[in-house]
């Protein structure tokens, strides 16, 4: 399968042919479609035939391999057979948000030299859990490094790295327990010029300046050593 959006996340759209098609569940020969993964949700939208008839796309989520995305439909869909021609359409405003998020955690995470324990992407509020025992930074003082850095509108590039590459220089692994996905060869790295390098194949804004208005809402102790930095979007 093709997938799209690893290549541009900006593409919204692309045609594409129906492999197989069942249980409400739809796999096509290539997707502009991010699925369930990294903290991030699985893209909504739809996918329209020839004919004008639409099928909403409720969620996307990984199939059986990496490079596998499967469609999920809303129940009881009238299917297309294999074969079928379709345009996909993502719902751009809500992955935009979700892209503007997932670039915000890099950051946060990059201002805070601590290893990351879990994460999650909201199109509204996210949050990154971090161990950190004892916090150096106040909600107030990361909201303004945060605005510094939107400001000074810096490149996010996406590139990769072989496995063994990668292998060699361990200290780009900034998670605690989940290792970056294998199986292809080769791993996609994600880097905001002089802040973060890292691991990542979610989908991200091309730089900083895009980000917005994001504002860390609070910073909370989630056990002994974690802890939970909440951030949302003001526009």
């Amino acid at each position: 399968m093709e997938l799209v959006f690893r290549d541009d996340a900006y593409i919204r759209a692309c045609d594409a042919i129906v492999e197989s098609a069942g249980d409400d569940r739809i796999r096509l020969d290539r997707t502009v479609f991010y699925p369930t993964g990294g903290g991030q949700p699985g893209d909504t939208g739809r996918l329209t035939l020839a004919d004008g008839r639409a099928l909403e796309v409720i969620n996307t989520v990984k199939g059986e391999h990496l490079e596998d995305v499967v469609h999920v439909v809303a129940e009881g869909s009238d299917l297309p057979a294999p074969g079928t021609a379709v345009t996909t359409e993502i719902d751009w405003d809500r992955r935009h948000r979700h892209m503007r998020m997932h670039t915000t955690l890099h950051v946060i995470c990059a201002l805070i030299d601590a290893e990351i324990t879990g994460a999650s992407v909201g199109a509204e509020k996210s949050r990154i859990d971090l161990n950190w025992p004892e916090p150096d930074r106040t909600k107030d003082e990361l909201t303004a490094e945060l605005a510094r850095i939107v400001a000074e509108d810096r490149p996010v590039v996406p590139s990769w790295i072989t496995d063994e590459e990668l292998d060699a220089r361990p200290e780009l692994i900034r998670t605690m327990s989940i290792q970056p996905p294998r199986g292809i060869g080769r791993v996609r790295l994600l880097e905001i010029e002089g802040i973060d390098l890292q691991p990542c194949g979610g989908t991200h804004v091309s730089r900083t300046g895009e980000l917005g208005q994001v504002v860390i809402s609070k910073i909370e102790n989630k056990g002994k050593q974690n802890r939970r930095v909440s951030v949302v979007l003001l526009d």
